[in-house]
């Protein structure tokens, strides 16, 4: 097995490099991002690279530039202890997530990962509505969710059972597993289901245990951490950058920032997945063109009522979709669209006094 193999280079990505670049250059896999300096690596050491002047000037967007976890065409230079970028291979999978804000930028996390650990916690971070999301975000990007719910300590075994279930009962095609950093409990199982040349990579809020569970995962406190607050249950950015660790196994792992804000970019495909019963019910509706608010005949509304299906998710659902139809729009259209809430704010406004 060669240095690159050993890192996950496979014939997905032989199969598409780039004939003059490979020609030219060398292959290197991006370790960590540092604003516009990076590590990369071609399976042993870890150099310090920057990019070219024309991939630095001449990328048309954001998504061009490397990121954690990327494959590039790089040359080494001054006895291997520093390399340039000249280019980046085509993305197996691309996790990304929207900014915060209200507008429609997105930011890139992680690159090339097979396998996504979505982390909460079992206190009062548990959020059934936050979860979609995150399973949204992961489906879209065609890798798989792995759940994972930390510091089941907290907690009596019938409550992480009672979660555990409301948990398949959103995602029932999912591997859900409970754990705690704090008495080991299923770190080994952990562990144990880490692939060699797979990448995986941590996703969650702030406080959950992401760090503290790679430090378990390593066997030693190699990354720092930072205690919750007792008082709001929030935890504080430790992670603040991406970083593709490896170990023993041959298993590769990105822990990644805590996100306080989850947006929706354009996620049609993978809300039918993440909500796929919904989709289902749709199909049953007596009429095909059902707005599933008020007609009568619809399965969606039935299934509400009959408490099938539980009103928040739906809710959550409909605003998700709302997300992604906004971002799809042109700055034309969401422009237009501003422009008629903002009038008609101001007709009410007047209407009522």
């Amino acid at each position: 097995m060669s240095d690159l193999e050993s890192i996950g280079y496979s014939d997905w990505f032989r199969s598409r490099v780039d004939d003059k670049k490979i020609a030219a250059h060398s292959v290197a896999r991006i370790v960590s991002v540092h604003k516009e300096s990076y590590t990369v690596t071609k399976g042993r050491e870890e150099v310090f690279a920057e990019l070219s002047g024309n991939l630095l000037y001449g990328t048309e967007s954001a998504s061009d530039l490397p990121t954690t976890g990327d494959w590039v065409y790089t040359d080494y230079y001054d006895d291997d202890t520093h390399a340039i970028i000249y280019g980046v291979f085509p993305r197996k999978t691309l996790l990304k997530r929207k900014t915060a804000g209200k507008h429609a930028d997105f930011q890139l996390i992680a690159a090339n990962i097979d396998v996504a650990f979505i982390v909460q916690s079992l206190n009062d971070n548990f959020n059934l509505r936050r979860l979609e999301r995150y399973l949204v975000m992961v489906n879209e990007c065609g890798i798989e969710p792995v759940i994972l719910l930390s510091k089941c300590d907290l907690l009596p075994d019938e409550e992480v059972n009672e979660i555990k279930k409301k948990v398949l009962g959103i995602a029932p095609q999912t591997a859900v597993m409970e754990f705690s950093n704090l008495s080991q409990e299923n770190i080994d199982l952990i562990i144990s289901s880490l692939k060699c040349k797979h990448s995986y990579c941590l996703l969650g809020s702030s406080g959950v245990g992401k760090t503290t569970l790679l430090n378990s995962i390593i066997g030693s406190d190699e990354f720092d951490t930072q205690p919750v607050s007792k008082i709001q249950s929030k935890g504080r950015h430790t992670t603040t950058s991406r970083q593709l660790v490896r170990l023993e196994s041959g298993a590769m792992i990105i822990d990644t920032p805590g996100m306080r804000e989850l947006g929706s970019m354009s996620v049609d495909d993978s809300l039918d997945e993440t909500f796929s019963e919904i989709l289902k019910l749709s199909y049953n509706c007596q009429f095909s063109n059902c707005s599933h608010t008020n007609e009568k005949g619809c399965a969606i509304l039935a299934a509400i009522k009959a408490d099938d299906l539980p009103e928040q998710r739906y809710q959550n659902y409909l605003k998700m979709k709302k997300e992604s139809e906004f971002n799809q729009m042109s700055y034309i259209e969401k422009s237009m669209l501003v422009f008629k809430l903002i009038n008609n704010e101001l007709f009410y406004t007047l209407v009522r006094f």
